[in-house]
C-alpha cells in the first residue's frame, strides 16, 4: 500500500515564521536596502533556517526556496531577452554553476575509487606499512584520508565510505567495540584521529569538501578567482604541519589502551591476499585518478578549467567501463548536492545583485573603520569559525556568512585573494567544532566510539591548535609566497 513520504512539518514552523516576519517588516527595513533585496533576504534566511531544522532533505528545502523566488517575482524562470540581447538571466541558470558541477564530477571519480577497490587497497597498504604501533595506525588513517581527499568532495563520504569501515574492522580485531568500555582500547582513538585529519585534508584541497567549492563560487561573485593549485599552494604548509602534529596529539590526549598492534600488519596482509593482485580496473582507475590530479594542478597554467578536467575524467571512466551510466545515475549524493549548492549560490548571487551584500558589508566596514586590515581579517575568520557552533551545516553557514565577511575584509584593505583564501580555509577547519559540524563528524560520532563530552572537549582544544597554525603560520606562509 502506497503512503505519503514523511515530511517533518513541525520543522517548517520556525523557517516559515522567520521568513514571514522578515518579509512583512519590509516597511521598516533599514534605509539603503531595496524592497527586492529585503524580500530576497526573507526567502534566503528562511531557506537557510530550513537547512538547519531539516524538515526534509536539503535539496527539497532549497527547491522550495527556489520556487518561491520565482513565483514571488524576484527572478524569471528563463532568460529575458530584448532586441536579441540578454536583459536578465533566468533562475534556471543557477544549474550552470561550474563549481557545483565540479563537485558532482568529483563524486563520480570517488565512486570509481570505491567501486574498483582501489581506495580499500591503498588503505590496507598504509595499515600494513605503518601499523606496528597504535600511533602508526593513527598516521596511517591520516594518510588514507589524505590520499583520497583531492577527489572526494564529500568529507562524509570519505570518512564513512572509505576510512570508517577499515577503522571498525581494525577495532574489532583488537576486541574494541562501540558503546562500551572496550571502545577505549582502540576504536575511540582511531575514530577521533580520522575526524581531525579529515578536517585538515578538507582544508588542504579545493575539491576535498563541498563548502570549499561554495567559497570558490562566492568569491567569484566578488570578482576573486580561487584555483585548485593556488589553493594547495596556500594551504599546504599549515595543513602538513597539522597532519604531522595531530595524530600524535590525539595519541597523547586521547590515548588507546592498546599501544602495540602487531596484529594490524597481519590483518592488512590477510585482506590484501583476499583481494589478490591489482586488477585491470584498479590500474586504469589509478592512472585516471593520477592524471586528474596532475591536470587540476596545472589547470590554471594550461588554461583548462578544473570542471572540464573532471568531465574528461568521468568520460574516461565511462569509456573504460569503470563506471556505467547506471552508476552515474545512482550517485544520488552528487545530484542532491548539485541541486542545493546551485540554488544556494544562486540566492546569494541575487542578494548581491539586489545590493544587500554591499549594504551589509558597508555597515560592518563602518564598525571596523580605522582598524588594521590584518586585524580585521583575523577577527572575521574567528567570527566565521566560532559561529559554526550555531550551524549543523557548513554549507548553510558558508552560504550565509562567507561573502559578507569577505567583502568587509577587502573593504578594510586586505588583498583580495589572500582574504578569500584565508576565510575559505577557516570555513573548512571550523568543521572541527562539534559532533554535528559536518557530514564526517555526523558519520563518525554516530559510531558510538567517542561520547559527546569527549568530542566537544577535545574538539575545542584542537580548534585552538588550528586557529594558531592557520592564523599565524598560515598567514606568514602566504606572505612568503607573495599573497600579501
Amino acid at each position: 500500500m502506497e503512503t505519503f513520504e514523511k515530511v517533518k512539518w513541525k520543522q517548517f514552523i520556525l523557517p516559515v515564521v522567520i521568513g514571514l516576519v522578515i518579509w512583512f517588516i519590509a516597511p521598516v527595513r533599514p534605509a539603503g536596502i531595496s524592497l527586492d533585496a529585503w524580500h530576497m533576504l526573507a526567502i534566503f534566511i528562511a531557506t537557510i533556517a530550513a537547512c538547519i531544522t531539516q524538515p526534509m532533505a536539503i535539496a527539497g528545502v532549497t527547491l522550495i526556496g527556489f520556487t518561491m523566488t520565482v513565483c514571488l517575482g524576484l527572478a524569471p524562470i528563463a532568460d529575458v531577452m530584448k532586441d536579441g540581447k540578454l536583459v536578465q538571466k533566468g533562475a534556471l541558470s543557477a544549474f550552470s554553476n561550474s563549481s557545483a558541477w565540479l563537485i558532482v564530477m568529483a563524486f563520480m571519480i570517488s565512486r570509481g575509487i570505491i567501486k574498483t577497490g582501489l581506495g580499500r587497497r591503498i588503505a590496507l597498504y598504509f595499515i600494513k606499512w605503518f601499523g606496528k604501533k597504535s600511533l602508526g595506525l593513527g598516521y596511517a588513517i591520516g594518510a588514507i584520508d589524505l590520499i583520497t581527499s583531492p577527489a572526494t568532495p564529500s568529507n562524509g563520504a570519505r570518512a564513512g565510505g572509505i576510512v570508517y569501515p577499515l577503522i571498525n574492522s581494525l577495532a574489532n580485531t583488537f576486541d574494541s567495540h562501540p558503546n562500551d568500555d572496550s571502545r577505549k582500547k582502540m576504536g575511540a582513538y582511531l575514530v577521533f584521529t580520522e575526524f581531525q585529519t579529515n578536517i585538515i585534508t578538507s582544508s588542504m584541497f579545493m575539491t576535498a569538501c563541498a563548502p570549499n567549492l561554495i567559497a570558490v563560487s562566492l568569491a567569484g561573485k566578488a570578482g576573486i578567482n580561487l584555483n585548485w593549485m593556488g589553493w594547495l599552494a596556500a594551504s599546504v604548509v599549515p595543513a602538513v604541519i597539522c597532519l604531522v602534529i595531530v595524530p600524535y596529539l590525539v595519541y597523547k590526549l586521547f590515548p588507546p589502551q592498546i599501544k602495540e598492534t602487531p596484529n594490524a600488519k597481519e590483518w592488512a596482509n590477510e585482506h590484501l591476499q583476499e583481494m589478490g593482485k591489482m586488477t585491470a580496473p584498479e590500474k586504469v582507475m589509478a592512472i585516471i585518478f593520477a592524471a586528474t590530479l596532475v591536470l587540476w594542478m596545472l589547470s590554471s597554467s594550461i588554461k583548462l578549467d578544473a570542471t572540464t578536467v573532471a568531465f574528461i575524467s568521468l568520460t574516461l571512466l565511462l569509456l573504460f567501463g569503470i563506471l556505467t551510466p547506471k552508476d552515474v545515475l545512482k550517485e544520488t549524493g552528487a545530484w542532491n548536492l548539485l541541486i542545493w549548492l546551485s540554488i544556494l549560490v544562486f540566492m546569494a548571487g541575487k542578494l548581491t545583485q539586489f545590493g544587500f551584500i554591499a549594504w551589509l558589508s558597508k555597515e560592518i566596514e563602518i564598525s571596523v573603520k580605522g582598524m588594521n586590515w590584518l586585524l580585521v581579517l583575523v577577527i572575521l575568520a574567528l567570527i566565521l569559525f566560532y559561529t559554526h557552533y550555531l550551524f549543523a551545516s557548513a554549507t548553510a553557514h558558508n552560504t550565509a556568512m562567507y561573502l559578507p565577511l569577505l567583502i568587509v575584509a577587502v573593504s578594510a584593505g586586505a588583498p583580495k585573494v589572500l582574504a578569500a583564501q584565508f576565510l575559505a580555509m577557516f570555513s573548512a577547519i571550523m568543521g572541527s567544532t562539534t559532533h554535528y559540524s559536518s557530514p564526517a563528524s555526523s558519520v563518525l560520532s554516530a559510531s558510538g566510539y567517542v561520547n559527546q563530552k569527549e568530542w566537544w572537549n577535545l574538539s575545542f582544544i584542537f580548534g585552538l591548535l588550528y586557529i594558531l597554525v592557520y592564523g599565524v603560520i598560515g598567514l606568514l606562509w602566504m606572505k612568503l609566497i607573495g599573497m600579501w
